[in-house]
């Protein structure tokens, strides 16, 4: 069953730092702390309409967690503690920055039942951290998964792509970095520039270039393949699709479904490579099967790679299979024009 979560936002509260790329009440839509009376409802309502609670946490996301206040912290935790265990839901997941890691915020969140942290790394180059006004060291977030481990939680950390300063090979560095660290999950989030950020003014003053977006999208496309290859689940790839995001974006990669995006890159440079290195296609329609739950993605939005294989002289037919594993190709031979029966380009 599919991991979920119930997500409480707390907007900026916590965090010692305002980094250049954010604006966590846009990112969220988030206008004002919840209370924990307030959490309980969200919390209750939830469990009450939950079909799987024992594969979803309730998650606070959007501050630095363990930076704020310890009344505040506290009354948030045992507003949701009631609502883990059996026949409720799993645990709880928090976010927080790596310099607001300690053994004590992590004893606290333990008898709370916290069960996974994720930290805000971005990027693991000090002088892209640096740039960007984040505060902390790549040191600090080496040092705070180890605490965070020692304790037992399960680990997540959040990168993100494209930021002031980096380029896909320090964003490359960054992605092997964390995969030697073995975080449980990873969340790929490429920039997103929005009006008021110290990005959205260097933006606007011309200093800031940045690659195009389908450029981007088949970089993180490469991510996914790492950290899939590494056995670290990728949670999220893009930003969630948000009305406050639309209205407040001057540049980036935004997309409502730009995970998909990448995915669809994937499997074009697979069936490449497969045209290039493995078969010569003679005429006709090249068959090419994928994992039976990857079919639209491996075909692509509005048909994308069906028509980018037709640009290239390839007609091809895509078509799933259960034994193929996800983001993988199997060529399944080439169609004579006399064998087609209409279902080219599935």
């Amino acid at each position: 069953m599919k991991h979920s979560n119930i997500s409480i936002f707390i907007p900026h509260i916590g965090c010692p730092h305002r980094c250049s790329f954010c604006d966590q009440r846009t990112i969220s839509g988030a206008q004002h702390a919840p209370s924990g009376n307030e959490v309980g409802e969200i919390c209750a309502n939830a469990l009450k309409n939950s079909v799987s609670p024992e594969n979803t946490e309730i998650a606070f996301f959007g501050g630095s967690f363990t930076a704020i206040p310890h009344s505040y912290m506290t009354e948030l935790l045992e507003a949701a503690h009631p609502f883990i265990g059996d026949g409720k839901f799993r645990g709880i997941r928090v976010s927080t920055r790596p310099d607001c890691i300690d053994r004590e915020s992590l004893s606290l969140l333990k008898d709370f039942g916290v069960t996974s942290i994720e930290l805000g790394a971005q990027s693991l180059d000090d002088d892209v951290l640096k740039a960007n006004e984040r505060g902390h060291s790549a040191a600090d977030v080496e040092a705070a998964c180890g605490l965070i481990r020692e304790y037992s939680f399960e680990l997540g950390l959040q990168m993100m792509t494209g930021l002031y300063g980096s380029s896909l090979i320090k964003d490359m560095d960054t992605a092997l970095r964390i995969t030697a660290l073995h975080p449980d999950t990873v969340r790929i989030y490429p920039v997103v520039v929005l009006k008021g950020t110290g990005l959205g003014k260097l933006f606007e003053q011309g200093l800031y270039d940045m690659v195009p977006l389908d450029e981007m999208a088949q970089f993180c496309g490469r991510l996914l393949m790492l950290f899939e290859e590494h056995g670290i689940s990728v949670i999220k790839c893009g930003l969630h699709a948000s009305e406050f995001v639309e209205m407040d974006m001057l540049a980036g990669y935004y997309h409502p479904a730009f995970r998909e995006l990448c995915e669809m890159y994937i499997y074009r440079e697979s069936i490449m490579n497969i045209l290039t290195k493995e078969h010569s296609v003679h005429g006709g329609t090249a068959v090419f099967e994928v994992n039976d739950k990857c079919v639209s993605k491996a075909i692509g939005q509005k048909r994308a790679n069906i028509r980018y294989f037709k640009e290239c002289g390839i007609d091809a037919e895509i078509i799933g299979s259960s034994d193929v594993p996800i983001y993988e190709v199997r060529f399944g031979g080439e169609k004579n024009v006399s064998e087609i029966t209409g279902n080219t380009g599935v």
